[in-house]
């Protein structure tokens, strides 16, 4: 099937930092751990510490989950843009080296999901 162009489309990027009105758009997910879908995407301020992403924002996405409370936080694995990570509680996200669409991935040793079922 042919296709005919009417002409120039314009690309209109909308997720451009500068759309978010001083947040950058910070996504995690939690490796096996399926019974959240997906990973989440957040708008936070780059100057949030990472010890309050990870004690306030990542409990309101992940924290229905039966394992979440078992998690021994010593023993987690970091990666940030698919590089490992160990991230600076204190420090801020973009001290921690967290930009505009980062992915933040964790991985929990000895919790791989509801009854070892990567859910």
């Amino acid at each position: 099937m042919s296709v005919k162009s009417i002409g120039e489309y314009p690309a209109l990027v909308k997720d451009n930092v500068e759309n978010f009105h001083g947040n950058q758009m910070v996504i995690i997910g939690w490796d096996h751990h399926l019974m959240i879908s997906s990973p989440m995407a957040f708008p936070l301020p780059p100057d949030m510490p990472f010890g309050a992403f990870q004690n306030e924002v990542m409990p309101a996405a992940f924290g229905a989950h039966p394992e979440w409370s078992s998690i021994d936080w010593a023993s987690v694995e970091w990666q940030l843009d698919n590089e490992p990570f160990s991230p600076k509680l204190e420090a801020s996200l973009k001290d921690n080296g967290i930009g505009h669409k980062s992915v933040i991935r964790f991985v929990t040793p000895g919790l791989n999901g509801i009854g070892g079922s990567g859910s």
